[in-house]
């Protein structure tokens, strides 16, 4: 095996394992369970493999996806209801208000986890090797 293909494989990040990695709360290049510091904040640093979390952002990619996921989980759920029992209309509203709370609530973290994880698989946003970053000043 040739030195650039060594090496090609020692900087693989596998984008399915740190995206799951990420879903579960944990780090995506350890998979210690560090990579939230609290509901929704990004650790500052991994306690396991060290890795520098500090300013980490995932924008408005996790709740666009959240969004994207519920609606598509509410909805045809919502219509079935609505075909098979029509509930009165509060009945209806209040249920599934409430249910896409809890479900946004649930998901938010593990999608936001995932993104996380994929920026960290593709070197994104302060993700690189250390050696592969250059020093603009």
């Amino acid at each position: 095996m040739s030195q650039k293909t060594m090496l090609m494989a020692a900087n693989f990040r596998s984008k399915k394992q740190a995206m799951w990695r990420g879903a579960l709360g944990k780090c995506p290049a350890c998979n210690t369970r560090s990579l939230f510091a609290k509901y929704l904040k990004i650790a500052d640093k991994c306690g396991g493999g060290g890795l520098v979390l500090e300013g980490h952002q995932a924008d408005d990619a996790p709740p666009y996806f959240t969004i994207f996921i519920v609606g598509h989980i509410i909805v045809p759920v919502a219509l079935i209801v609505e075909r098979s029992y029509q509930p009165p209309l509060l009945v209806h509203a209040t249920v599934f208000c409430v249910l896409a709370i809890v479900v946004s609530l649930i998901s938010l973290p593990i999608v936001k986890g995932a993104v996380v994880g994929l920026q960290w698989a593709l070197r994104m946003h302060g993700f690189a090797e250390p050696d592969a970053q250059t020093d603009d000043m």
